[in-house]
């Protein structure tokens, strides 16, 4: 209990300057510029959605860090972008982000809160899974994107095959994510492929979306660098046991 109250003590202390490497707050910085940068050019008045993809992409940077903030905002982050999905209709989307990556987020804040690594840093402990559980993920996954595929055609969901396929890898991306494997990044990677064709789509209509595109794109970087700091992670941690 002792380790586990120092560690939620350290994840609130982590908000320092020199917290982040200089790498990280340009990625960060860069994130932010993007995004702030297209909502502007649009003269967009939809502050919620600039709102979200600013939670959103400060997340991922926690999170790259192992550290259980990011999933405090991810949280916030899936109920303001299930809202938004809403109003253009991706109940699958909507679904998807309210009805299940908000809940397991929680779950997965729950876990790394009970797995730090060490003493004195606001990060959690790597872990792994088994190729058996790996299999059995899959699985789960497919059988939640089998039910979730007649419940968003029962919804009348728009661009029903991508807004299925964005289930799928949201499913196993906070699956991962509660194992604390760095596979979750390349999950979450990989759907924000989906969400970029997704919202894609949606630009033919409006081009006012291109800002959620854009958003969409940079959490794809840092989740690319998501993975590529856990793997750092998972050897530093390994070499001091």
């Amino acid at each position: 209990m002792y380790k586990r109250m120092r560690f939620f003590t350290e994840v609130c202390m982590s908000f320092k300057l020199n917290y982040f490497t200089k790498a990280e707050w340009m990625l960060w910085g860069t994130s932010v510029f993007m995004i702030v940068g297209t909502f502007l050019f649009f003269q967009q008045g939809d502050y919620l959605s600039l709102t979200a993809s600013l939670i959103g992409v400060t997340a991922l940077i926690f999170n790259a860090k192992g550290n259980p903030f990011g999933q405090v905002l991810g949280i916030a982050f899936s109920l303001l972008y299930g809202y938004i999905s809403f109003t253009c209709s991706y109940y699958g989307e909507m679904i998807t982000y309210v009805g299940m990556t908000a809940p397991m987020s929680l779950y997965a804040l729950i876990c790394w809160l009970r797995h730090p690594y060490g003493a004195g840093r606001a990060e959690v402990k790597v872990g792994s899974i088994s190729r058996r559980e790996g299999v059995f993920a899959v699985i789960l996954s497919i059988v939640v994107t089998v039910v979730f595929y007649f419940i968003l055609q029962a919804f009348g969901t728009a661009n029903l095959l991508p807004s299925t396929l964005s289930v799928t890898t949201s499913f196993l991306a906070v699956y991962l994510t509660a194992r604390r494997s760095p596979l979750f990044a390349v999950v979450y990677a990989a759907n924000d492929l989906v969400l970029i064709l997704l919202w894609g789509l949606a630009v033919l209509e409006d081009p006012s979306y291109l800002s959620v595109v854009v958003c969409f794109v940079m959490f794809f970087a840092n989740d690319i660098y998501g993975f590529i700091n856990w793997s750092r992670m998972r050897q530093r941690q390994a070499a001091a046991a």
